[in-house]
C-alpha cells in the first residue's frame, strides 16, 4: 500500500474550504455531478464522479481544520469502498487557507491516477472555494481496471 501527498493554497478562510468538504452542494461545485454528505464521525460520504460510486465514511471532522474520509469504488475489488484514507489539513495562512492532503492506504498501481486526479480536482476546489463557477466536471477514468481517475481526453492530465 502507498500515500500520496499534495498541497495547495486557495484564498479563502478556512471555514470557507471547510464547508467545500462537508456538504453536498460545495463538494459537487468541484468533485463529481452528486454528492451525499453527513459529516460527521461515522457518517456517510458518497461522491459520484464520472460514472464511479466513490463510497466511505468520515472518520474525523474537526471545523475548520480537518476533515477525513474513508475513500473507495462500490464494486471494485482492486479499491472497495472506504478501503483507502484521505484526510484534508487545512490551515489558515496569509490570505487565506493552505490545504494538506494525504490519501493512504492506497494499491501501489491506483497512486499515479490517483495523484493525477487531485491535482485536476483541487485547484477546481480552490475556484470554487473563492466564489468562482469551476464549470462541468469533464473527468474521466485513467484505467477502468484499476478504478483510478484521469482527466478529460485532450487535458492536461494525460496518462500513457
Amino acid at each position: 500500500m502507498a500515500e500520496y501527498q499534495t498541497s495547495i493554497e486557495i484564498a479563502a478562510p478556512p471555514e470557507v474550504v471547510y464547508d467545500y468538504l462537508t456538504t453536498d452542494d460545495g463538494m459537487t461545485a468541484w468533485m463529481g455531478q452528486h454528492a451525499n454528505l453527513d459529516p460527521r464521525p461515522g457518517g456517510t460520504f458518497a461522491v459520484d464522479i464520472a460514472g464511479y460510486l466513490i463510497r466511505g465514511r468520515y472518520l474525523h471532522t474537526e471545523p475548520p481544520t480537518r476533515v477525513t474520509v474513508s475513500w473507495g469504488v462500490a464494486g471494485s475489488e482492486d479499491l472497495p469502498a472506504g478501503a483507502s484514507t484521505v484526510e484534508f489539513r487545512l490551515t489558515a495562512i496569509e490570505g487565506g487557507t493552505r490545504v494538506d492532503l494525504t490519501h493512504s492506504d492506497l494499491p501501489d498501481p491506483d497512486v499515479p491516477g490517483h495523484a493525477d486526479g487531485w491535482q485536476h480536482f483541487l485547484p477546481r476546489l480552490a475556484v470554487a472555494a473563492t466564489g468562482g463557477d469551476a464549470g462541468p466536471d469533464r473527468w474521466r477514468p485513467l484505467n477502468t481496471d484499476r478504478h483510478a481517475l484521469s482527466a478529460p481526453e485532450g487535458g492536461d492530465h494525460d496518462w500513457h
